[in-house]
């Protein structure tokens, strides 16, 4: 069974931090590149971040230098370590396998206040 819990989220200004995490079953974790979604009001969900099992990572464009993830695979952790925080950034945030499979989790939102 695939669970997903993730927290971290919240309410900062513009320019301010946050860290995500993501705490993943075994099952999905440990066989998966894991990836960091989010899905703003009115918009598709899209897939942020990526990191393979190896510890590759991807980004997408307009978050790229900004935002970096990681992954503990002792504790079946992935984190979102999200800098230099903009208005557009304003999301409910991920994660699942890269390309996902099973049900989502419950997300955490974040709230970046001009």
């Amino acid at each position: 069974q695939v669970q997903l819990v993730e927290s971290g989220g919240g309410l900062v200004q513009v320019g301010g931090s946050l860290r995500l995490s993501c705490a993943a079953s075994r099952s999905i974790f440990r066989y998966k590149d894991m990836g960091w979604f989010r899905q703003a009001p009115g918009k598709q969900r899209e897939l942020v971040a990526g990191i393979s099992r190896g510890g590759f990572t991807d980004y997408t464009d307009s978050v790229k230098g900004r935002f970096t993830i990681s992954r503990d695979n002792a504790k079946n952790t992935v984190y979102l370590q999200m800098n230099s925080l903009k208005p557009e950034d304003t999301a409910v945030y991920y994660c699942n396998a890269r390309v996902p499979i099973g049900s989502w989790g419950q997300g955490t939102q974040v709230t970046v206040s001009s």
